[in-house]
């Protein structure tokens, strides 16, 4: 007997007893038996936080940005070895590749993500937050890692993607995990988890794998852990209200099915590229996965005089739909997850029958390619017409999770805006359209019920990811139904897994805290210019006072002539009246450019580049007879790895410009970013 394991504790270890058969979705052989039983999940839990954790929090954005680069090309190079086992899923090749690539995808988006966090181990969130007058007490936040593991529970239609677009944000946050599959096709997520347990790449503890039940492993969660589940809103809200969540104050982010919509807009009819975008995408979406997808069209919302068109379209594609074994030529739809999946799916279809019309398909009367039908989760397309979707509520309520949809006509927009609310909200939804006026009134009054909403038109058809692929860099979730959650969304994601601490002080304080130079800190003179200086040597706060310029009439004028820009303010004495202006002023960005001759040294020096400028702020006008001065301070040290052995070894340095007059007044405030040497290439 063949027993999917569990990794945990930095074992392989199966679970005790018979444990739950798990069947080829094709043709229904066993592929072996999955059981949790016997596992210790307060023991588990304790482990990650106590050994995955540290190793992980010790480790800072960019190690662990690079980790996750690493891992990602050494699972591509292994993704041969999951199509294999993902076909028995039911999955064709670009099914599997949306959940194989698609997953690594993840850790390659969250490892280039690194760079926009610092190289330190916390994070420094926002801007300083003035408390006091005389700036001697201020205000900040900073972000660290909590200390904590990360659960996450996820469903049976995506089992690698499932995992790796969730460890990939809490693993760059610096946080561990314990990932528990759904028991149906964790045989597939173990098979990945071997790989990455083979790699050596992640530290010890960084994840474990529960191939089973769930066990009592929620009895054990405490404050400082995530909780994560994507399936039913049913399944969903039970483990959200578990006893010890709610006491303990756990993070609970749920991604729940939901009854997604897309809109054919009133200019797209008939003969339209948009029309045909819509009628490829519903059809797409009802397919691929064999329609498990939580982001899958489940309703097909078009204006009423178009439902003809749009079913006869709809048919025409769907009649090209090759149902059965994924491994045979022109096959273009596997079967579903298990047997199981498709009793639920047809006592879901034949409930929504008693209230809309099936105008496509046949639920007991279609063929299989390359398979037996008994054997095999087959389950055909299946398309319902509900034509009065105010009255017929059961198209917003239930969801058949397979191949299926239902086209529901509307009058006018704002009817099929009210349409799309009556799911109670959804992960997502589209709209067809090439009219600027529709997509602009739906996106602005359907997006209160939307976690993500896709315009989809002739000018964006050809690099469009669809109406049903999240991408990681943006959220993924929605309100309501949906499950109230947000996952991935770039840097919103790994911040879920981090704790934000406001912290007040002198800035000083702050300074040293979050290694960025706070106004009001300390300036203490450099002894050699600061441009002379390699990255290892610069010291936060160190300051290069320049000597002064006193601004003439002559530099006005030459300055608009060499820049071209004959502002009336600084060229027209005689047009002032009515301004905040006393006299001729100088241009913002000659004080700029000037303070730049003021700061700079000439000379070669590890210096390699000038290549920004950040939060620019004139702050006073200059006129002719002020004098200024700069203030130069090392703000940010941002350490770069290099990209080869050729590479030259740098960093990035913001330095902080404080312009000043012969008052001691701030004129203006910039920070530049420069490209500096590392000792190492001297």
């Amino acid at each position: 007997m063949t027993k999917i394991k569990n990794y945990i504790l930095g074992k392989w270890i199966e679970g005790s007893g018979e444990g739950k058969p798990l069947y080829n979705a094709v043709n229904g052989e066993i592929i072996g038996y999955a059981t949790s039983q016997g596992i210790d999940f307060k023991e588990v839990l304790n482990y990650g936080r106590t050994v995955g954790g540290p190793a992980l929090r010790k480790m800072t954005f960019h190690e662990r940005g690079r980790m996750l680069k690493e891992l990602a090309l050494y699972l591509l190079s292994k993704k041969d070895k999951f199509y294999e086992i993902s076909a028995w899923t039911g999955a064709t090749k670009s099914d599997s590749w949306i959940d194989i690539e698609g997953g690594i995808g993840n850790l390659f988006a969250y490892a280039s993500l690194r760079r926009q966090f610092p190289n330190e181990t916390f994070y420094v969130d926002g801007d300083a937050a003035p408390l006091s007058k005389g700036g001697t007490f201020i205000g900040h936040h900073i972000m660290v890692p909590k200390e904590g593991v990360a659960i996450h529970i996820n469903a049976f239609n995506f089992p690698i993607w499932g995992m790796l677009e969730k460890i990939s944000v809490n693993l760059l946050a610096g946080v561990p995990a314990v990932v528990k599959p759904a028991t149906v096709t964790c045989y597939l997520t173990e098979a990945m988890v071997r790989e990455i347990d083979a790699s050596g790449i992640l530290p010890d503890g960084a994840l474990q794998l529960i191939c089973g039940s769930a066990g009592d492993m929620l009895d054990y969660v405490e404050n400082q852990d995530v909780v994560t589940f994507t399936g039913s809103a049913e399944t969903g809200l039970k483990l959200k209200m578990h006893p010890r969540i709610v006491q303990e104050a756990v993070p609970f982010n749920m991604e729940a099915d939901s009854l997604n919509s897309s809109i054919l807009g009133p200019d797209a009819v008939p003969g339209t590229e948009e029309f045909d975008l819509f009628i490829k995408e519903v059809q797409r979406e009802m397919t691929v996965k064999a329609g498990q997808k939580c982001t899958a069209i489940r309703r097909a919302i078009v204006p009423e005089n178009l439902v003809e068109d749009v079913k006869n379209a709809l048919a025409k594609r769907l009649d090209k739909t090759v149902v059965g074994d994924p491994s045979k030529e022109g096959v273009r739809m596997g079967a579903l997850a298990s047997m199981e999946q498709v009793q639920d799916v047809k006592e879901k279809v034949l409930q929504l029958a008693k209230t809309s019309e099936i105008v496509y398909g046949d639920i007991e009367n279609f063929e299989v390619v390359g398979a037996e039908k008994e054997k095999g989760a087959f389950f055909p397309p299946i398309l319902l017409l509900n034509k009065n979707p105010f009255e017929n509520t059961d198209t917003h309520n239930i969801e058949p999770f397979g191949p299926v949809s239902t086209i529901i006509p509307y009058k006018t927009l704002e009817e099929a805006i009210k349409i799309t609310k009556l799911g109670k909200g959804s992960l997502v939804c589209s709209i067809a359209t090439y009219d600027k006026q529709v997509m602009k009134e739906f996106v602005l009054g359907a997006a209160s019920h939307h976690g993500r909403i896709l315009i989809l038109n002739r000018e964006s058809a050809k690099e469009s990811t669809g109406h049903g692929s999240p991408m990681p860099l943006l959220t993924h979730g929605g309100p309501g139904r949906a499950g109230g959650g947000e996952e991935m969304g770039g840097k919103r994601g790994v911040l879920h897994y981090m704790q934000r601490t406001a912290i007040q002080g002198h800035p000083n304080a702050i300074t040293t805290i979050t290694n960025v130079f706070q106004y009001g800190a300390d300036r203490p003179e450099a002894k050699i210019h600061l441009f002379r200086k390699h990255f290892e040597e610069l010291e936060i706060g160190e300051t290069v006072y320049t000597h002064k310029w006193t601004v003439t009439e002559a530099d006005i004028v030459n300055f608009a002539n060499v820049s071209g820009d004959n502002f009336y303010a600084h060229v027209d004495a005689t047009s002032l009246e009515g301004t905040i202006f006393e006299q001729r002023v100088a241009h913002g960005y000659f004080v700029l450019s000037k303070a730049a001759g003021l700061f700079v040294e000439p000379r070669k020096g590890p210096v390699l580049l000038n290549y920004g400028l950040d939060e620019c702020r004139f702050t006073k006008p200059v006129y002719p007879g002020m004098t200024i001065g700069v203030k130069f301070t090392v703000k940010e040290k941002i350490d770069q790895e290099k990209r080869s052995d050729d590479d030259i070894a740098k960093g990035i340095v913001k330095f902080l410009v404080d312009v000043y007059d012969e008052t001691g007044e701030t004129v203006a405030l910039a920070t530049i970013l420069t490209m500096v040497k590392k000792l190492e290439d001297k």
